[in-house]
């Protein structure tokens, strides 16, 4: 399978959906200090793409850049660049989202925090192998956590007990998050989450106690962007269960194609066997969420709310 080249792209095509100022942004962030007079913006920004757009690494970007007469320059200077137009490439997303109409601004003293985690690699066959913590705060999307760990052993995994959390922190986390000990952990420090439900990794049940059949509940949703929401329960050890709501939205079929495609693709190169309970969640995006009404003021549904800021942000 080929992989996409920025470099042979329809630079044309691209720039038409880049800002209409985007020279004036390069110029007005300090992305071109030190650039060579006869070095412009718009290489500039090709190679920054060979990099953060198709995901090539620093050493295989300067080598693509020098095939297509971009730019000759190395790895370290590649970072370099990279660091001097972290500016310019904030403000071409938040002009673009302006041109959209799309202002998202949180209330006073709250703070909207996305949080992941991520394993490095030390270089050569036997580099060691490290899990970095990480948290950046949305719109801005400035980092405001970050920390490393062994990629193994106990407290070194995703969990939400990583981060510190403080009252009126809203947060929005993976899959990977979802257990009752980082949720209750959340909920100590009156902090409010939106994660993506992982049926697998958390127990649910209703308010009475019992425990709450989600595949049930699915059965329900049928159609292309139907939505559901009900009220559960997480229980953690000793500590009372905390209220939460579920909150599901059912896939496009071409959505949940493409879903089954990279589930079986996984399973085939891990050996392992695809289970119908995974494929038939896949036809959902799913999120466990603690916010209500009272807590996020402004938010006349907060199901909804959740979901549309875990599509946008592409959890």
């Amino acid at each position: 399978m080929q992989t996409g080249n920025a470099a042979e792209e329809d630079w044309d095509l691209l720039v038409s959906f880049f800002p209409a100022n985007w020279r004036h942004l390069a110029r007005l962030s300090g992305a071109l200090k030190g650039l060579r007079q006869d070095k412009s913006e718009e290489n500039l920004l090709r190679v920054l793409m060979l990099h953060v757009g198709c995901g090539f690494s620093m050493r295989e970007t300067v080598v693509r850049a020098k095939q297509a007469q971009l730019a000759e320059l190395s790895a370290v200077a590649l970072f370099k660049r990279l660091r001097k137009s972290k500016d310019w490439l904030y403000r071409l997303c938040c002009a673009l989202f302006e041109e959209r109409g799309l202002r998202i601004q949180p209330p006073p003293n709250q703070r909207l925090r996305l949080l992941d985690s991520t394993q490095v690699k030390e270089p050569g066959k036997t580099g060691s192998l490290w899990r970095i913590h990480y948290s950046f705060q949305w719109p801005s999307l400035a980092c405001d956590y970050f920390k490393i760990t062994a990629a193994e052993g106990n407290g070194t995994g995703e969990s939400l007990q990583q981060f510190p959390l403080s009252p009126q922190d809203y947060v929005l986390a993976d899959r990977g998050f979802c257990r009752a000990n980082g949720i209750h952990f959340a909920a100590r420090n009156q902090a409010y989450v939106a994660i993506r439900l992982n049926p697998h990794g958390i127990r649910l049940q209703k308010e009475a106690g019992s425990e709450f059949h989600l595949a049930q509940r699915l059965q329900t949703i049928r159609k292309t962007g139907q939505i559901g929401q009900w009220r559960v329960f997480i229980p953690f050890e000793a500590s009372a269960p905390l209220p939460a709501r579920v909150c599901v939205i059912r896939k496009s079929q071409s959505a949940i194609a493409l879903a089954h495609k990279k589930l079986r693709r996984r399973a085939s190169k891990t050996g392992t066997e695809l289970q119908p309970e995974t494929l038939f969640y896949a036809q959902f995006v799913m999120i466990l969420n603690d916010l209500s009404g009272t807590r996020f003021p402004g938010a006349a549904d907060p199901g909804v709310l959740s979901l549309s800021v875990a599509n946008r942000i592409g959890l």
